[in-house]
């Protein structure tokens, strides 16, 4: 008794740090039909055990009164085994209960695997890498890193890969988790209902910075998704002539050390480098996780000159002072600001 006391505080601190974490990054806030399908099935689970553990309890305590020891009474409860009724009812509640249960779930299995895309679907590819996430939109020709736009009202089908190790893809809001394994293709689909950023996540142990490989579901409306994909497809011309002298010696500094691994505007990048950087400057963190402000660049400059500090393991070489000096950092910092196909600054 004494170590539960000493024991229940901390499980109690635990239960409340459980709630705790980034926005949307729950499954028990559904906000889409995949979501809610789902998590209607594990309130059905949560009620069915609920019950069977009150009406355990419940007989286990009628039990323990009824028939408990009385000074003076030595007879013998009368015995109940071969009861063929009392037989019958403890065989077919549970059956009936995981017939409550198996129904919907294998129901919704069947719904949930119906990943075929239709005339009215956005397929889009991901490949999970060591430790970014990559999403190409084969019907629109363009490919996005660690922000996923998509339309609302639409029947996203995600097409799941991986190009290194296994990763887990998973925006608990909006749908459950799917595996992303080398050389097969696995695929779930979900739907948002309303517009909003949904937080997202690998939940597979994939390497030193697993627990920092998140990313960002960004649900517009329609006519938004448009503009940012013909503006993701087409900003070539745009994005390679920065205005600004200070900008256009960044785009400068940018093809001779980044170039390589990072594409902006389909020009550049590798099937094994960095995430493409055409709408960097919409984004509200940077490596998936570090929040920054385009007016304090510390925290770029300082990711950009020690990742391995940030983000343990990842492919990101550091670009020390003798590689990028500050005057070069500073326009490099300036011409990555210009980065956008929707807002403009």
């Amino acid at each position: 008794m004494k170590n539960l006391w000493r024991v229940l505080p901390f499980s109690l601190i635990l239960l409340l740090l459980a709630g705790c974490g980034k926005q949307n990054l729950t499954a028990l806030d559904p906000r889409g039909p995949v979501a809610e399908m789902q998590y209607s099935l594990i309130i059905l689970s949560l009620l069915i055990m609920i019950f069977v553990i009150v009406v355990v309890a419940a007989i286990y305590i009628y039990v323990l009164i009824r028939f408990r020891e009385k000074p003076g009474d030595n007879h013998i409860p009368k015995q109940v085994e071969g009861n063929k009724n009392l037989e019958i009812i403890w065989t077919a509640i549970p059956i009936v209960l995981l017939l409550i249960l198996a129904v919907p779930n294998v129901m919704d299995t069947f719904t949930l695997a119906e990943t075929e895309p239709d005339e009215d679907s956005l397929v889009i590819e991901v490949t999970g890498h060591q430790f970014w996430w990559e999403f190409e939109y084969p019907d629109l020709g363009i490919t996005a890193g660690q922000d996923v736009y998509i339309p609302t009202d639409t029947r996203i089908i995600f097409d799941l890969e991986a190009s290194d190790v296994i990763h887990s893809f998973w925006v608990p809001a909006l749908a459950g988790k799917q595996d992303n394994v080398p050389g097969i293709t696995n695929s779930l689909w979900l739907e948002a209902p309303e517009e909003g950023v949904y937080q997202g996540k690998c939940t597979e142990l994939c390497g030193e910075s697993h627990w920092l490989m998140d990313f960002k579901v960004i649900a517009v409306d329609p006519d938004t998704f448009e503009a940012w994909a013909q503006g993701m497809a087409e900003p070539e011309a745009e994005l390679s002539e920065p205005t600004g002298d200070v900008a256009a010696e960044g785009r400068e500094v940018y093809e001779e050390n980044c170039l390589s691994c990072h594409a902006v505007g389909g020009e550049g990048g590798n099937p094994q480098g960095g995430p493409d950087l055409t709408n960097f400057a919409e984004r509200e963190v940077i490596a998936g996780f570090i929040e920054w402000d385009a007016e304090d660049g510390d925290a770029l400059e300082n990711w950009i000159r020690e990742p391995q500090d940030y983000k343990p393991g990842n492919n990101m070489p550091a670009f020390g002072h003798e590689a990028i000096d500050e005057d070069e950092m500073d326009s490099l910092l300036e011409y990555l600001d210009t980065l956008r196909v929707l807002d403009s600054e």
